[in-house]
């Protein structure tokens, strides 16, 4: 029995919309929540220190009695700022690489891939800490530690893609008519990347929202007083038991940012297969 195109259709739409409007509204809700929600994110008072939620605080006060919701607004802001850029880092690395070693020919190629080769042979933990010790550990040396560190998968793809459409006829067209390289990778290559393109930049924010966490959980993130989910929950992890909303509140901020990402690019990539696949 064949699925019905019509409601694989729909079901796209409602997932991409589904996960769209999640991620919009963790975006507008850190954005624009300090205009909403008038609260110091860093504002110490250890007289209410782990208070549980109450009208004061809707969701309680951490260990230095600061607002969590506050702080949930706050760090948000800089964990997503951090993932959505260091993907744009990554990309500008990855498809700038890819189409260089797919238009440049067969020396440039061999370059570019063995560089590649070499970034991926080391372990990424290791080249993010190297850049980390170079740009120090601000939100901008965090989006150049997770960028330079995540672009060889991508630049993998777009050669191979590239590869494969650089023996099209309307390619080989725009060549014999002495369209410069540039020109074929800009109007009739890119085209027809963007949607593989698409579908991997979105995987890459959820890795680099995970990233970033796991970074600022391990002390080698954002840095206190400064808030992003992944220093919250390394905050909370002495106080488990004793006010396990401190590290409810920004675990599950995290999972709902990651599967919302990960869905919307499940969404994408089903959209844009080949029907009958």
């Amino acid at each position: 029995m064949t699925a019905d195109p019509r409601m694989n259709g729909a079901t796209f739409r409602r997932r991409a919309l589904m996960a769209g409007g999640t991620l919009l509204l963790l975006a507008l809700a850190s954005v624009l929540g300090p205009l909403l929600y008038d609260a110091d994110p860093n504002a110490l008072d250890l007289s209410r220190a782990a208070e549980p939620p109450g009208a004061a605080h809707p969701l309680g006060t951490d260990e230095s009695g600061r607002d969590v919701l506050g702080r949930l607004l706050a760090g948000g802001r800089v964990s997503l700022a951090v993932g959505f850029a260091a993907v744009t880092c990554s990309a500008l690395l990855g498809v700038s690489l890819g189409a260089l070693a797919g238009l440049g020919g067969r020396r440039v190629d061999h370059v570019v891939m063995r560089l590649t080769d070499a970034a991926m042979s080391v372990p990424a933990l290791f080249l993010i800490i190297t850049t980390l010790a170079l740009f120090g550990t601000s939100v901008v040396g965090l989006v150049i530690a997770i960028g330079c560190t995540s672009w060889m998968g991508l630049a993998r793809l777009v050669r191979a893609e590239l590869l494969s459409i650089r023996e099209q006829t309307f390619v080989e067209a725009a060549r014999a008519l002495g369209t410069r390289t540039s020109s074929v990778l800009l109007q009739h290559a890119l085209p027809h990347l963007m949607p593989s393109v698409l579908v991997n930049l979105t995987f890459g924010v959820g890795a680099a929202i995970l990233t970033e966490s796991a970074l600022s959980f391990i002390g080698l993130g954002i840095q206190p007083p400064s808030a992003s989910w992944g220093n919250m929950l390394t905050n909370a992890q002495s106080y488990l038991y004793a006010s396990p909303w401190l590290a409810v509140y920004p675990g599950v901020m995290i999972i709902i940012t990651v599967v919302a990402v990960n869905v919307l690019g499940d969404a994408l990539r089903d959209a844009t297969e080949p029907a009958g696949l």
